[in-house]
């Protein structure tokens, strides 16, 4: 009975925490509407924010007012799951309100879209020529959160100390500061900052001040939505470009290291694994992909050059911008983007995919064991690898991990694929497709559009969903759901 209680109490904790985000969702929910100043003929679609704005804002009042229970414990994370899942479907729900009130898209379409902007995917169903700047201004806005996080948010604001099984839930690993708060503020601050930056930038480059806020924002979240159905490619201009380059990497740069790189610790900021992985796959890659898969679209050295390298980085950060169509790349291009898009950028970033610091630990643990063969049986040897501004160690069972995770990632990864084969898709129009949307990329061959198939635009949004929650969060949480509610149930 005693554990009973204790079950019910943990769980009054989890809804206090769920209707604090939910307040917060309502909250964002408003901040779209702060372009009407400048765009007063767009006064029509207030009520399409104010009305889902005021009803989960209440909802979330209520979840919190009426549950009083101390809040100075430490969750754990399959708990900090429980609350990252559920807000996530609230947050993505929510958001999907006002595309649907206004009739712009449809449920399924508007899910999609939600989803796509809250996991900084990139992916779209919206027709931006025709698109209000609210909407624009909304879907970037769902992009700022999703890239930094609810969690960090939440914790960085109106919590104390104690929530390390939110922060780990939501896939941040590296603590920057000594404490959960301090270190949630320090990545707001880094990624406002690099925000704000981003935009002067784009602003000095020749964008308009719109369109770079709504650029800095999706290439520094990873997210890939754009305010121009070109992408990038509209501007055809190098400066710009360079500039989303910069925030593209920064972007897909674990926060751990970005504050090591701040606090001018240059030695160990290129001693990070991720970093030197990640250098490695652009070097190698931008000139295999310029030669064997743009030389023929292109007369000139620099042009080719200077579009392969902007396609590699935009897939290896999970980004999803874009200069041109896919659609006349060869097959080695197009295979090579999945396998971009496979590996991913750095954990604890905004980044998709499996993650940099996944496939470096795979290297390093093949290197280390084809190296243990020639050392003394009984040698002593501790491997480790630099993460942020340390060393960490590296035991077995994270080795193991790492091997499940990608596992379970490239299994759900076919299955995705299998459903675009049963829909008539080929197949490597169908591995690019969904490589992009469980890597959370953003990348499109031309599948994705609001003509797509409703079970095509439903796979996508669950491959999406998975790949930024990283899978076991979702699946401990469901459990830990089902194992209690059974356990509650008995007498």
């Amino acid at each position: 009975m005693r554990y009973k209680n204790i079950i019910r109490e943990r769980y009054k904790l989890i809804i206090k925490y769920i209707g604090m985000l939910t307040m917060a969702i309502g909250g964002f929910l408003l901040l779209p509407l702060l372009v009407l100043p400048f765009y007063p003929e767009e006064v029509i679609y207030i009520e399409a924010f104010l009305t889902p704005a005021a009803i989960f804002f209440w909802i979330g009042f209520l979840l919190w007012k009426l549950t009083s229970v101390k809040d100075d414990v430490t969750l754990s994370l399959k708990e900090g799951g429980i609350i990252v899942l559920i807000s996530w479907i609230v947050a993505i729900i929510a958001s999907a309100i006002p595309f649907m009130i206004t009739g712009e898209l449809n449920f399924t379409q508007a899910i999609f879209e939600a989803t796509s902007g809250w996991t900084t995917t990139g992916l779209s169903v919206v027709d931006v020529t025709k698109a209000s700047h609210v909407f624009l201004m909304w879907r970037s806005i769902m992009q700022f959160f999703g890239g930094v996080g609810l969690i960090v948010v939440m914790l960085s604001s109106v919590l104390h100390p104690y929530g390390f099984g939110l922060y780990n839930a939501e896939g941040r690993s590296d603590q920057l500061l000594p404490h959960v708060k301090k270190s949630t503020k320090a990545i707001m601050y880094i990624y406002l900052g690099y925000i704000i930056g981003g935009t002067i930038l784009y602003v000095i480059a020749g964008m308009g001040v719109f369109d770079a806020i709504n650029h800095a924002i999706p290439a520094l979240s990873t997210g890939g939505f754009s305010t121009k159905a070109d992408s990038i490619g509209h501007w055809n201009s190098l400066p710009i470009e360079m500039v989303t380059w910069l925030l593209m990497i920064f972007g897909t740069i674990n926060f751990a290291t970005h504050f090591a790189l701040l606090k001018g610790k240059f030695k160990v900021f290129f001693k990070n694994g991720e970093i030197r992985l990640l250098l490695f796959i652009i070097a190698i890659f931008t000139p295999i992909v310029s030669y064997f898969s743009l030389s023929g679209l292109y007369t000139s050295l620099p042009a080719t050059v200077r579009r392969g390298f902007f396609e590699v980085v935009s897939a290896i950060s999970t980004t999803g911008f874009s200069l041109d169509t896919f659609s006349n790349w060869n097959q080695f291009g197009v295979l090579a983007m999945v396998l971009l898009m496979w590996i991913g950028g750095g954990t604890g970033s905004t980044a998709g995919g499996i993650k940099l610091y996944r496939i470096y630990l795979m290297i390093k643990s093949v290197w280390w064991e084809l190296k243990g063969y020639f050392l003394p049986p009984n040698s002593v040897v501790e491997n480790y690898i630099w993460r942020g501004e340390q060393k960490l160690y590296i035991k077995a069972e994270y080795i193991r991990e790492t091997a499940n995770y990608i596992f379970l990632y490239m299994a759900t990864y076919f299955i995705g694929v299998l459903i675009y084969l049963a829909y008539g898709y080929g197949l490597t129009e169908s591995m690019f497709e969904f490589a992009s949307s469980v890597g959370t990329v953003g990348l499109s061959i031309g599948i994705t559009s609001p003509d797509a198939p409703v079970g095509i635009l439903w796979t996508q949004t669950v491959g999406m969903f998975l790949g930024r929650l990283e899978f076991l969060v979702i699946f401990f949480a469901i459990a830990k759901i089902v194992k209690d509610a059974k356990y509650l149930a008995t007498e």
